[in-house]
C-alpha cells in the first residue's frame, strides 16, 4: 500500500509539472523567466508564445536580438518584482539598453547588474526557422525577399522546409525565383542528393550573381571527387568569375567617369579665366574652396534640413566666389593683364591669403558636411554591381552645369562679348564692347563656376583650408590638355583624364596612376602644344 500511494504521488507531480510548463509562459515577465532558465522545453514554449502572441515586428526585434547576443535581462528588485527584458548592441558602461516591449531606454551604469540570454546551437536553428517563417509570410512582397535573401546558403531542414511550403503559396515571381536559387544552393550542397540533381542545380547557379554562388562552387569542389558534379562546378565557377570581370570593369568605368566628373568641375571655370583673359589664376583651388564652405555654412544655417541646404548652396557658392572672383579681378588682376608670369605670383599670393582667411574664420580643422538622405546608400544593379547615388548625382550635376555653361557663352549677350574679346581683344573693343566689363563679369563667371564645385566637392571629401590645392595642379592639366578656352574640351579632358587614372589604379596605385598620367599629358603636350581641341581666331597664335 505504501509503495501505492508513493507511486500515485509521483503520477500527480508529474501531471501537475506538465500542467505548469504548458501553462509556464503566459506573459512578458514569464517570457523573461522561461529565457534565463536553463529548461529547454520552457524556452522552446516562450519562442512559440512570442510568435503567436506579439506582432511580426517585436518578435523580429527580439527574436534577432537573442541570435545575435544582444538580447539581455534585468532584475530591478527595489522597484519592480518583474523582470525587464533589453536589447544592448555594445554591453559597455555608458552604453543605451532599449527595452524590447516599450522602446524605454536607460543608460547601463554597472555591467553587472545586465545578464545575457545566453544561445546555443539548437536555439540558433530554431531562431533561425522561426525568423525565416515570420518574414516569409510577411504580406508584403519585400520583406519576403528580403527574408529569402537572408537565408541564401543556409542548409538548415526546418529552413529549408519552410521555403518549399512558402513556394506553394507564393505569387511574386521575384519571391519564387529566390526561393528556387536557395533550394538549388541546397541540392547543389547535398551530399545524399542524387548525382544528376546536383549537377542540374549546379548549372542552374551559373547566371546568378550572388556572392553565394562562389562559396558554394568552393565547398562543392573542395569536399567531391565524382568528376560529373566538379566539371558542374568549374563551368558554374568559371561562368561567376567572368561576370564578375564584366561588372568590376563597369564599376571602375563608373568611378572612373565620377572622377572625371569632378575634374571637369574643377577646371571649367579655370577654362574659362585661363582661355579668355590669359590669367594663370593659382587661387582657382581656393575659390573651390570658398564654395566648399559655403556648404558648410548653409547647413549650419539649415541644420534640420540637409537637402534643402544642399540645393540652396548651389546658388549661394556662385554668389560668393563669384563676388570673390570680380572683386580679385578689380583689385589685382586688371593691373596686370599681359604679364602671365605676375598674374601667377600676384594670385599664388591671394591664394595664401584666402587660406589664412579660412583658418582664421572657421579654424584649421577639417570640416564634414552632411550628405542628404537622398544621395546617400547606392543603386543596386545586382549583386555585382552598385552605383553609389553621390557620385551618380556629382555625374548628373556635372553635365547640367557644362550644358548651363554652354547655353550660357552660346545664347547670351555676355557669352557673345567673352567669344568677341576671346578671339580679336582689339577688334572687340573697337566694335564698341567694354573689354573691362566683360574681363570682370567672365573672371567672375569662371569663379562662380569654381564655387559650384566646390558644392559638389563637399560631398566626396572634408572640407579644409588646404583643400583648393589638391584640385589646382589637376583643373591646369585638364585645361591645358583639352585647348585652353574650349569648354568641350575639357569636358573630354576631364572625363578621359578620369577614367586614364582609375583604369590605372588597380596595378599601379593611386600615386604612381597620378604620376603616369602627368608623364602622359607632358608627351602629350610635346606633341599638340595647343592640346585636344585647340582654340580658333585671329588671336588664337598670339
Amino acid at each position: 500500500m505504501r509503495h501505492f500511494y508513493h507511486g500515485l504521488k509521483v503520477v500527480v507531480f508529474l501531471l501537475i509539472s506538465i500542467n505548469f510548463a504548458m501553462a509556464s509562459v503566459s506573459d512578458s515577465d514569464s517570457f523573461t523567466q522561461a529565457l534565463k532558465g536553463r529548461d529547454t522545453q520552457s524556452k522552446q514554449e516562450a519562442i512559440a508564445w512570442l510568435v503567436s502572441s506579439q506582432t511580426p515586428e517585436t518578435s523580429t526585434q527580439i527574436l534577432n536580438a537573442w541570435l545575435h547576443g544582444d538580447l539581455y535581462y534585468f532584475n530591478d528588485k527595489l522597484h519592480s518584482k518583474y523582470l525587464s527584458l533589453y536589447t544592448i548592441s555594445s554591453h559597455k558602461v555608458g552604453s543605451t539598453a532599449t527595452s524590447v516591449w516599450d522602446g524605454e531606454q536607460r543608460v547601463v551604469e554597472k555591467k553587472s547588474l545586465f545578464k545575457k540570454i545566453r544561445v546555443n546551437n539548437r536555439f540558433r536553428g530554431a531562431i533561425r526557422a522561426e525568423l525565416a517563417s515570420l518574414g516569409l509570410n510577411d504580406p508584403n512582397p519585400v520583406t519576403r525577399r528580403s527574408a529569402v535573401e537572408s537565408l541564401l546558403g543556409q542548409t538548415d531542414d526546418h529552413i529549408i522546409n519552410a521555403l518549399q511550403t512558402r513556394l506553394a503559396t507564393e505569387n511574386d515571381s521575384q519571391v519564387i525565383e529566390l526561393i528556387h536559387f536557395a533550394l538549388a544552393i541546397d541540392t547543389a550542397l547535398d551530399v545524399n542528393a542524387a548525382t544528376d540533381k546536383r549537377v542540374a542545380a549546379i548549372h542552374s547557379l551559373s547566371d546568378e550573381k550572388h556572392a553565394i554562388v562562389f562559396k558554394t562552387m568552393q565547398s562543392v569542389l573542395a569536399s567531391l571527387d565524382n568528376q560529373q558534379i566538379i566539371e558542374a562546378a568549374n563551368y558554374t565557377l568559371a561562368q561567376y568569375q567572368q561576370s564578375q570581370a564584366l561588372y568590376s570593369g563597369v564599376e571602375t568605368l563608373f568611378f572612373g567617369l565620377s572622377m572625371g566628373s569632378v575634374l571637369v568641375l574643377a577646371g571649367i571655370g579655370l577654362a574659362i579665366t585661363f582661355g579668355v583673359m590669359g590669367v594663370i589664376n593659382m587661387a582657382h583651388g581656393e575659390l573651390i574652396m570658398i564654395g566648399a564652405y559655403t556648404t558648410y555654412v548653409m547647413q549650419l544655417l539649415l541644420p534640420n534640413n540637409t537637402a534643402l541646404a544642399l540645393l540652396l548652396s548651389i546658388p549661394m557658392a556662385f554668389i560668393v566666389s563669384g563676388l570673390v572672383g570680380v572683386l580679385i579681378e578689380r583689385s589685382v588682376i586688371r593691373h596686370l593683364y599681359g604679364r602671365p608670369l605676375e598674374t601667377l605670383l600676384a594670385t599664388f599670393g591671394i591664394s595664401l591669403i584666402l587660406q589664412q582667411a579660412v583658418r582664421s574664420v572657421f579654424s584649421p580643422l577639417n570640416r564634414s558636411v552632411s550628405t542628404p538622405d537622398f544621395m546617400s546608400g547606392a543603386l543596386q544593379l545586382n549583386p555585382m554591381l552598385s552605383l553609389t547615388y553621390n557620385r551618380l548625382y556629382i555625374i548628373m550635376f556635372c553635365v547640367l552645369v557644362f550644358m548651363g555653361l554652354l547655353m550660357v557663352l552660346k545664347k547670351t549677350p555676355l557669352g557673345l562679348q567673352v567669344r568677341a574679346v576671346s578671339q580679336n581683344r582689339g577688334m572687340a573693343r573697337a566694335m564698341g564692347i567694354r573689354s573691362e566689363r566683360v574681363d570682370a563679369m567672365t573672371f567672375g563667371l569662371g569663379s562662380g563656376v569654381a564655387g559650384i564645385a566646390g558644392v559638389a566637392l563637399s560631398q566626396l571629401t572634408n572640407v579644409g583650408p588646404n583643400m583648393g590645392q589638391a584640385y589646382i595642379i589637376d583643373s591646369f592639366m585638364v585645361v591645358v590638355f583639352g585647348g585652353v578656352g574650349n569648354l568641350w574640351g575639357t569636358l573630354v579632358a576631364g572625363l578621359s583624364l578620369g577614367l586614364f587614372n582609375k583604369i590605372l589604379e588597380p596595378w599601379a596605385g593611386a600615386v604612381l596612376a597620378k604620376i603616369i598620367v602627368l608623364v602622359f599629358i607632358i608627351l602629350f603636350i610635346q606633341k599638340r602644344p595647343r592640346g585636344l581641341f585647340p582654340q580658333r581666331g585671329r588671336a588664337a597664335d598670339s
